[in-house]
């Protein structure tokens, strides 16, 4: 543990890098897959971005490594690195680093399986088992299901002191026509000032009351047939 490197503190997403590779890097999608992520993008720029992450479910992989905007934090013990990722309950990511092969066919689930090994101060991580309805985006408003059997391989480390690189290729046969690479990029806030803060997915959609006892609770926010809030009477 004590060979390890210091990943301490907060890690925030370079976003403007990851906007800027959606015109400079895009994944060699199939014709099917390629038609779609024209008519997001489209839409995303006249101002009508598609949903693509809904009902509260998980960001997922590969979406939390390619485009997540929030922060995230490390955490080893022996045999694991953990990774904690600010906004919802479900942005936990356990990478098993205690020697284990990748299960033959392992159980799948949002984030998939993740088994890493460290080469000196890198940490490879290859991750499999993810569900096929995940969304593979390049963008929050440009994305395509993986519709399975994808691999995720990354390789995290730092470039200086306070900047992460984690370079990915990601192989998903049935939406790209070859393996694609690219790099995402986060840099540390190391002051205390800067922690990780709870965030509930549909928290916005309650207000706070409380009912005749005096307890307190959480009261559904009621919304007109176009989307907008209803002003409290």
């Amino acid at each position: 543990m004590g060979k390890l490197p210091d990943w301490s503190g907060i890690w925030n997403p370079n976003i403007s890098d990851q906007d800027k590779q959606v015109k400079t890097n895009m994944p060699p999608w199939k014709p099917a897959q390629a038609e779609v992520i024209k008519f997001q993008l489209a839409e995303e720029k006249a101002g009508r971005p598609t949903p693509l992450f809904t009902n509260c479910l998980p960001e997922s992989m590969p979406a939390w490594a390619l485009i997540t905007h929030n922060a995230q934090e490390f955490l080893f013990s022996p045999g694991r690195v953990t990774i904690l990722g600010e906004s919802d309950a479900n942005r936990l990511r356990r990478i098993h680093t205690d020697g284990r092969k990748m299960p033959e066919d392992p159980e799948l689930s949002f984030h998939g399986y993740s088994v890493g090994h460290w080469e000196g101060d890198t940490l490879v991580v290859q991750t499999k088992g993810i569900r096929p309805q995940t969304i593979f985006a390049v963008s929050e408003a440009a994305g395509v299901p993986n519709n399975g059997d994808m691999t995720v391989t990354e390789r995290f480390h730092l470039v200086s002191k306070d900047v992460m690189h984690v370079d990915l290729e990601i192989t998903a046969p049935h939406v790209l026509t070859a393996p694609w690479k690219t790099t995402r990029e986060f840099f540390r806030q190391r002051a205390r000032k800067f922690e990780m803060v709870e965030g509930v997915c549909l928290e916005g959609f309650f207000s706070e009351a409380k009912d005749k006892a005096g307890n307190h609770i959480f009261l559904p926010i009621k919304y007109d047939v176009g989307g907008n809030r209803i002003p409290p009477q």
